[in-house]
């Protein structure tokens, strides 16, 4: 069976600058891709706010990025606008994403796989044909998502969210060394001054289960954070950093803590 995840798009860059092209663009550094990994990067606003995060993968004669369907029409367009003389012709395919826990059989014939380079244990993920089967159910994906405390794209808020609050920087989805890219002035100076003032985090709810939409976090009297995605009694959070150790954290009346991922350090908690 494929268990794709139907939430994800794959996207084709084709041309010989398709390397450089993308250097110039994306979070992270398109150029240390190699065919065995992965490189987790997102296209910001010229003002440091977030667009899309995608997976990019080196397939021989082309990048595939691996993006939220969703976004896949307005990556093509966004993108294209850049293109000015450069060799690149960027389309959307059919091909699917799947997923699987570290140690799960990956797929036989895969278009392009590598483990996911967010944090250790984060399991594979692959990009395949429509006929290949395997892969984990989207729901079982969610679940390890949620207790890795690993974002995806209904976690961020568009021309909203910095990407350090996403984390992405402590998920190995920023470059601090490369060159210029879109919206690299404030994420860098947000870096460097240490000014970020929330965080997206794991949370449990000690009883109960979060409603399927919504979801303030209160501490005391004040709204310190609100619920992104969740299954069962696990959420991902925006949480004000004034809030993180809070004893009182409640949404929707029930007791909510803070689970800190192995990959957050703890000099930064």
């Amino acid at each position: 069976m494929n268990h794709s995840l139907s939430h994800r798009a794959v996207l084709s860059f084709t041309g010989a600058d398709r390397t450089s092209f993308l250097q110039g663009l994306v979070t992270n550094d398109a150029q240390s891709l190699t065919p065995a990994t992965s490189v987790w990067s997102a296209l910001l606003t010229p003002q440091g706010r977030w667009l899309s995060e995608f997976f990019l993968y080196d397939a021989s004669d082309r990048i595939l990025m691996d993006c939220a369907a969703d976004h896949a029409d307005m990556l093509v367009k966004r993108l294209s606008r850049f293109r000015l003389r450069a060799d690149v012709q960027i389309e959307k395919t059919d091909l699917r994403v799947i997923t699987g826990a570290v140690g799960s059989p990956a797929p036989s014939a895969p278009v392009a796989t590598a483990p996911d380079p967010r944090c250790d244990g984060a399991g594979w993920r692959a990009i395949v044909t429509a006929s290949e089967e395997g892969g984990e159910m989207p729901e079982e994906f969610l679940e390890r998502r949620l207790t890795l405390g690993l974002p995806d794209v209904m976690d961020f808020e568009s021309e909203q969210t910095l990407a350090l609050e996403a984390d992405m920087d402590l998920l190995h989805g920023v470059s601090w060394k490369k060159g210029c890219y879109m919206g690299q002035e404030l994420t860098a100076r947000t870096h460097y001054r240490g000014l970020v003032k929330r965080r997206l985090l794991p949370v449990v709810l000690s009883d109960g289960t979060f409603t399927d939409e919504g979801g303030v976090i209160i501490a005391g009297e004040r709204e310190v954070g609100d619920i992104r995605s969740r299954s069962g009694n696990r959420a991902l959070a925006m949480l004000r950093r004034d809030a993180w150790s809070s004893p009182e954290l409640t949404c929707n009346g029930q007791p909510l803590s803070v689970v800190w991922p192995a990959w957050f350090p703890p000099e930064m908690r």
